[in-house]
């Protein structure tokens, strides 16, 4: 398996991060601390720890070995990492990226809590629609049908549909399998445009664009406040948002930063999609030179 593809669960990434941070603030070495992880560690994770090791010892820096493994860190952890090696900060650094990623998992639980109530009744309401149209219609039809009753257009239709679907019950589970083979391999091979396409529905796209927000402020708070320069630090954020709106706030704010415009000014231009106290805070910091603590102030203020 090429260690692009290789990934591990939040769980096991949470745990070598803090692991590792806690270790190397104790004297332990980075090779001693993933020896010691590796004793516990299974399936890719345990990979994962073993091509680390090996390119330790062979020289490497860690940040350089990390980025073999775009799928479990991306490029702003990565950078980070790099920063603080230089920085000699490491412990540190990687005890901040643990934290940031344990706030995205619990805000992505609450999402997904917030979201499985109305999935949940969806799912109830349709299977009692059909349940009634499989069970009940059929029996109240043929009273209404002994009583010769000329019937409202509604109670027509679901007569029409109960019939329809207790008729041709080997075409539509036929259809529906078939349906859901073509979803399975379309998600296969364009997992991305789908993740996008759901994303973009209402309720769905003003969460992950709340996500998204949160963690374009504190990814830039982090590499500001580790000496890369803003518009690098807008490059690499890129990668990391998912809502189609943040990803072209971010295109339009870098190239306003590269013509020498204000972090702010580009975040004006979304005002629709940037509440306006995140702005204005934003705004006070580069007027104050304290950029990187502004846009930590927002980043909680989102949390």
């Amino acid at each position: 398996m090429s260690t692009e593809n290789i990934t591990i669960s939040n769980s096991d990434k949470m745990g070598f991060l803090i692991s590792l941070s806690t270790m190397l603030s104790a004297g332990i070495t980075i090779v001693e601390s993933l020896d010691s992880m590796l004793e516990d560690a299974k399936g890719n994770f345990k990979e994962v720890l073993t091509i680390l090791k090996n390119d330790i010892q062979q020289g490497k820096r860690i940040s350089m070995s990390l980025s073999k493994f775009p799928n479990i860190f991306d490029k702003v952890s990565v950078n980070l990492i790099k920063a603080a090696e230089e920085a000699g900060t490491l412990e540190t650094t990687l005890k901040q990226i643990q934290i940031n990623l344990r706030k995205d998992t619990e805000f992505i639980d609450k999402v997904k809590s917030a979201l499985t109530y109305p999935l949940f009744i969806i799912v109830v309401f349709f299977g009692v629609f059909l349940m009634i149209l499989i069970f009940v219609i059929p029996r109240i039809s043929k009273i209404f049908l002994s009583l010769k009753l000329e019937l409202p257009l509604p109670t027509k239709a679901l007569i029409f549909l109960s019939d329809f679907i207790l008729k041709s019950t080997t075409p539509l589970l036929v259809g529906i399998t078939a349906s859901a083979i073509f979803i399975f391999f379309l998600y296969k091979s364009k997992k991305r445009e789908l993740i996008q396409l759901i994303f973009s529905l209402p309720l769905i796209s003003s969460l992950i664009q709340k996500i998204d927000l949160t963690r374009l402020t504190r990814s830039l708070h982090m590499l500001l406040a580790s000496g890369v320069n803003i518009s690098y630090a807008l490059q690499l954020v890129e990668d990391i948002v998912i809502n189609k709106r943040i990803v072209e706030l971010i295109a339009y704010v870098k190239e306003n930063v590269s013509s020498g415009k204000s972090l702010a000014s580009g975040f004006k231009k979304y005002k629709k999609y940037v509440p306006s106290l995140i702005i204005r805070v934003i705004e006070a910091g580069e007027k104050s030179g304290h950029l990187d603590k502004s846009l930590l102030e927002t980043s909680e203020y989102l949390d």
